[in-house]
């Protein structure tokens, strides 16, 4: 019985340091304008890592679930999505931890994408009231595209169509994103289907979306090369 009983003491000391030192289900990785900082989802809380490796920061520490952290472009903001108040709303908070503040307020979940060029805005999908003269009614498996004030105020559309991902240039006009034409899993590997995502560019300018990618599996997750002459983007081709 004391063998037993060392035994088992020794397997949960074990697990527990290889929790600490090898956590599993670390999701939703972004890293900092500046490229210093990596932050991350956690068993339902955010935190935050140097690239150089370390101790990881926590940043929430709450019973709801806190996930898809988005940095502002100045790296002194994170926005993120939290259930606090039953479903999925926008919240912002320092980089560095600290109070979060909601941003939305809609009994439909909202996820963050980005904030705008200039930090005044944070971009986000949700499946709201749509305009009175738009045939698609937005559901949750087609969110879509809004924006709100990055301290707070009034929700305005900037389109219809169900982008996701969104990734902005510098200035402002040209918006990277990827398309959602049907309810699949976010998770499903390697399907081929008439519904799998593609890439696409939204130019402000001229308002003329362009498709990118032409694989017809999985394309996700687009974002502009430093220079923003290029695009990179995770695809399931090869």
């Amino acid at each position: 019985m004391r063998v037993l009983l060392t035994l088992v003491i020794t397997v949960i000391t074990t697990v527990a340091a290889l929790a600490q030192v090898q956590p599993e289900w670390i999701r939703y990785q972004t890293i900092s304008p500046d490229g210093n900082h990596i932050a991350f989802t956690y068993m339902g809380n955010l935190y935050r890592v140097p690239v150089t490796g370390g101790e990881a920061r926590q940043l929430t520490f709450h019973t709801a679930h806190d996930f898809m952290p988005v940095w502002s472009n100045d790296g002194t903001r994170i926005a993120f999505a939290s259930d606090r108040y039953g479903n999925f709303n926008v919240f912002v908070m320092d980089a560095m931890g600290g109070p979060a503040q909601r941003l939305t307020w809609h009994s439909n979940d909202e996820m963050p994408y980005a904030f705008s060029p200039d930090d005044a805005y944070v971009i986000f999908g949700a499946a709201r009231q749509d305009t009175p003269d738009h045939r698609q009614f937005p559901i949750a498996s087609q969110p879509e595209l809004y924006r709100v004030p990055s301290n707070g105020g009034r929700v305005g559309q900037i389109f219809t169509l169900p982008a996701e991902h969104v990734n902005l240039s510098r200035d402002g006009k040209r918006m990277l994103y990827q398309d959602n034409k049907g309810r699949e899993n976010d998770w499903r590997k390697h399907h081929d289907s008439a519904i799998t995502r593609d890439i696409w560019l939204y130019d402000s300018e001229s308002g003329t979306h362009t498709q990118l990618s032409q694989y017809k599996g999985e394309n996700r997750n687009p974002v502009f090369s430093s220079d923003e002459t290029g695009v990179y983007y995770l695809s399931q081709e090869n």
